[in-house]
Order: structure tokens, then C-alpha cells, then sequence
């Protein structure tokens, strides 16, 4: 068994978990889901969190191989561009984020010097994939439902990352409301991620936690069959489209949406400056 170790890091304004996964004795590493500080009053980034993953990457002498991202975040801003500036390693995503930039380019009207064919990203995968991190393999998975593009990680004896598509058994799924979402692929994705053995852990993206508890980022597949509001045992594929549609319906948009998907869909990059030198976002009026 590969001594494989995992670093958790959370991002508290936007609960999102962060990680470092590495293998005792092998100094290559990934990340997986950075996160980019951002305040939406003023418009300004900072790295305070990104920043502790350096510091632990530092304080550890590893060597990042990989920047995943598990799909174009519509909550957070990635910080997988200041990350790779700093320490190197190549940026990944699902293959399916053409889906996503060619959606958002006509949403922010982001004009022909915005490709639509992931060359902002130094890898796509395809569903299947095998790829490894040192010695550790891994498998990237296409979990659709959330976003057309989501992946997720499995990694030998580790788990399973699994991004957005699940959250704790008390908190349920991912809503399927953005453009390109859909509760039957998401059904389905969750089928295949529940296939994978009841003592598999699965690492989740975010946890909201209720107050009788801790905030968690690891669950089995067995608790998640078990207890899961949404999507236990049990319950039908009808009956859980007929209540992601209806949940989501009464969601509002995400705070960071706005900012999030702009710098998400270009792998953590600004849009280029204007003429005075300053980076600008887009806001569209009465579209989203």
C-alpha cells in the first residue's frame, strides 16, 4: 500500500476545501480546487490562501505536478494561475469545459481573443483517463450534472475527489441550475461514484455544515448510500430530478458567480488589461 498522504485546507468566506496530495518519499504533489481571495466590495484578490498551500508545499520540499481543478467553480476563484507562477506544474480540467467557455463567452460577450478551445489549461481530460501524481495513479471520472465539465480524481489509495457533485449526507448534492446543468446526468454521476466500493472516501469541495456539527471533508460511499437526503438508497431517479428541480428553483445565485466564472473558465487567469493597464470584469445585466 502507497503511504499517500492528503493536506486539507479550508477557504472559510467561501467553504470551499482545498488539497495537497502527495505520497510519503516522493516529492511530486498535486492540488486540487485552489482558491483565489477575493473581496466583491472592492474588486481586490489576495493570496492568504493559496499562500498556505506554498507554504506547506515549501516547508515539505515537494514538487507540484498538477493544478487540478475538478470544473469551473461558480463560488470561488481559482488560484491555479498564482499557484503554477509560483511553483510550477500543469494546470488540468474535464475536457467538457469547452461546453462551459463557449456558454460563458456569448454570457460576457468576451469577443474573438477568447478561444473556446481549453488552450488556457495545459491538459484536458477525457472520462477515463489515467495519469499519476509520483507513483500514485489516478483516474479522471466524467460526473456531469453540476456543470457539463465536472471531473473527478480517483486516486489509488487515497479516494475519490469528487468536486461539487456531492456534498455530507445532511447537506445532499450539487444544484444542476447553471447553463449546461442537468439532474438526470447528475443522477447518474452520483450512481457511478456510489459504485465504487462503500469503503471508498470521497473529498469533497465544500461542506455547510448545520451547528450540531463539525464541518467535515471526507465521507465513504457507504455513509453517503446510507444517509444521503437526496440521493440514499432507495431513492429513484425520478424522484430526485423531480427535487433538484424544484430545489433549485428557490436558490439564488452564487455570491462570487460573476467574478468566479471569468477567471475560472481562463484557468485561473485575469482577462487581459485594458489600455491603462488595469484588469476589468464583466458584469451582464439581466441575463443571469
Amino acid at each position: 500500500m502507497l503511504n499517500a498522504q492528503v493536506e486539507t485546507f479550508f477557504h472559510k468566506q467561501t467553504a470551499t476545501f482545498s488539497y495537497v496530495v502527495h505520497q510519503a518519499g516522493n516529492d511530486s504533489c498535486a492540488i486540487i480546487d485552489s482558491v483565489l481571495d477575493y473581496d466583491p466590495k472592492s474588486g481586490r484578490t489576495s493570496t492568504s490562501c493559496a499562500d498556505q498551500i506554498i507554504a506547506y508545499i515549501s516547508r515539505n520540499r515537494l514538487r507540484v505536478q498538477w493544478v487540478l481543478e475538478t470544473h469551473a467553480h461558480a463560488d470561488h476563484l481559482s488560484a491555479a494561475a498564482y499557484l503554477k507562477a509560483q511553483l510550477g506544474g500543469r494546470t488540468a480540467i474535464g475536457a467538457q469545459i469547452v461546453q462551459v467557455q463557449s456558454v460563458f463567452k456569448d454570457i460576457f460577450n468576451l469577443g474573438p481573443e477568447f478561444t473556446t478551445d481549453a488552450s488556457q489549461f495545459d491538459q484536458v481530460f477525457e472520462d477515463g483517463h489515467t495519469f499519476s501524481i509520483g507513483d500514485l495513479a489516478v483516474k479522471a471520472l466524467h460526473v456531469p450534472g453540476h456543470t457539463p465539465a465536472d471531473m473527478a480524481y480517483c486516486i489509488d489509495g487515497v479516494g475519490v475527489f469528487i468536486g461539487d457533485t456531492l456534498f455530507m449526507p445532511d447537506v445532499g448534492t450539487a444544484r444542476c441550475d447553471f447553463p449546461g446543468g442537468d439532474p438526470h446526468a447528475l443522477y447518474d454521476s452520483i450512481q457511478r461514484i456510489l459504485s465504487l466500493g462503500d469503503d471508498t472516501l470521497l473529498y469533497l469541495c465544500h461542506d455547510y455544515p448545520p451547528e450540531s456539527r463539525a464541518r467535515q471533508c471526507c465521507v465513504s460511499v457507504k455513509e453517503q448510500r446510507d444517509g444521503n437526503i437526496h440521493v440514499r438508497d432507495g431513492i429513484s431517479a425520478d424522484d430526485f430530478v423531480a427535487m433538484r428541480t424544484a430545489r433549485d428553483k428557490t436558490l439564488d445565485m452564487p455570491a462570487l458567480i460573476i467574478p468566479s466564472i471569468q477567471i475560472n473558465i481562463r484557468a485561473g487567469r485575469y482577462p487581459e488589461p485594458d489600455s491603462n493597464g488595469t484588469h476589468y470584469l464583466k458584469t451582464p445585466l439581466n441575463v443571469l
